[in-house]
């Protein structure tokens, strides 16, 4: 429609909160907004463990750390993990004298899957346990004769060390 010269100009009637451009122009950055808060929920929610909190007692720990690996190396330790289902066998050489060990297995990124097992003597030099978690390939262990132990074995699953219906 064309307008007259010198004819009034048309009025909207309707309110603002009417119209579909104000709302367009408000939804836009409304919704940039809820992205960013649900991006921080999340980042929040399913943050990595990858920093460790005390990284300066963890520092001074290492040198204690590499002591035992040196003692487990000269007295010709070494440790076979087998994963079977929901248990696990350790075959070891070398290691005599000990009931019980304990065995630390823990997921590389998330510290809230870790857990630690006592492996039984199930006969000579060789332990087991039942797992109260599952585990993959990847995850890290730890073993060793518990706090007055002065030897600690370490490593990390490989396929290999996986039977049954694990896979691996």
């Amino acid at each position: 429609m064309s307008r007259r010269p010198g004819s009034p100009a048309r009025e909207d009637s309707a309110p603002w909160y009417r119209q579909f451009w104000p709302w367009f122009l408000i939804v836009l950055p409304g919704s940039v907004v809820v992205a960013a808060f649900a991006t921080l929920y999340i980042a929040n929610r399913h943050a990595d463990d990858l920093v460790v909190d005390e990284y300066y007692k963890d520092g001074l720990a290492i040198n204690r750390q590499l002591a035992k690996q040196e003692t487990a190396r000269q007295r010709g330790y070494a440790a076979r993990l087998t994963v079977t289902g929901d248990r696990i066998e350790v075959e070891t050489d070398g290691i005599e004298g000990h009931a019980n060990l304990r065995l630390q297995l823990s997921h590389p990124l998330e510290a809230d899957r870790d857990f630690t097992v006592q492996l039984t003597r199930t006969g000579p030099a060789h332990y087991a346990a039942d797992l109260p978690g599952a585990v993959a390939s990847h995850w890290h262990w730890i073993l060793d004769a518990g706090e007055d132990g002065g030897w600690r074995l370490d490593g990390s699953l490989q396929a290999g060390n996986f039977r049954g219906d694990d896979g691996g």
